[in-house]
């Protein structure tokens, strides 16, 4: 547990002591990363927490995890300032181009900006179309607290029942981003 809590830091940008308490008084309890490629059987899948916020240069627009239902969805935690991110994300949003007529949705979660515009500023430098949460405070973060999300970048993947079907600290490839979906596509509703 050690040190996968170790790789995460390594691998991610993780959050750090000028950031959101995320502990917000307790302990952050963290599963097991999904191994690459890997999906988690569905009888041991746990619900995703419902979560909502505020959609990032959407005027004030808001969005709540019910939207995601029925769908396969992609959460990706993300922040401008994260070298890692300026690789995935890009790669993220070829998958979601092929796949969101499939019955995949794609959600960012933007955490930790100072402010909301270096946010869309990255999204528009890398031509991105899925939507995202603008969290500076970690709040989304803190609904998860019981997968890494605090290691940036983080991915959880849902199955349509918005059951937590792989998670991921770090950066993930394309090639294996695709491999999950498929996997999770493929299975019987």
């Amino acid at each position: 547990m050690v040190a996968l809590l170790a790789a995460a830091l390594v691998s991610g940008c993780s959050t750090g002591a000028d950031q959101v308490d995320v502990n917000n008084g307790g302990e952050f309890r963290f599963v097991e990363a999904t191994p690459s490629g890997e999906v988690i059987p569905p009888v041991e899948r746990a619900a995703a927490p419902e979560f909502s916020g505020t959609l990032l240069g959407g005027g004030g627009e808001s969005f709540s995890s019910v939207e995601l239902v029925g769908d396969v969805a992609v959460l990706n935690f993300w922040g401008s300032w994260c070298p890692p991110c300026r690789v995935e994300t890009p790669e993220f949003q070829e998958v979601y181009a092929d796949v969101r007529v499939e019955g995949v949705q794609f959600l960012g979660i933007n955490v930790k900006e100072t402010s909301e515009q270096f946010a869309v500023a990255f999204v528009d430098r890398f031509g991105i179309e899925f939507p995202s949460v603008y969290d500076p405070r970690g709040e989304v973060a803190l609904a998860f607290r019981d997968y890494p999300a605090t290691a940036i970048p983080s991915t959880i993947v849902l199955d349509r029942q918005g059951r937590v079907a792989a998670v991921y600290t770090g950066a993930v490839s394309e090639e294996n981003l695709r491999a999950v979906l498929d996997r999770v596509l493929a299975e019987e509703v």
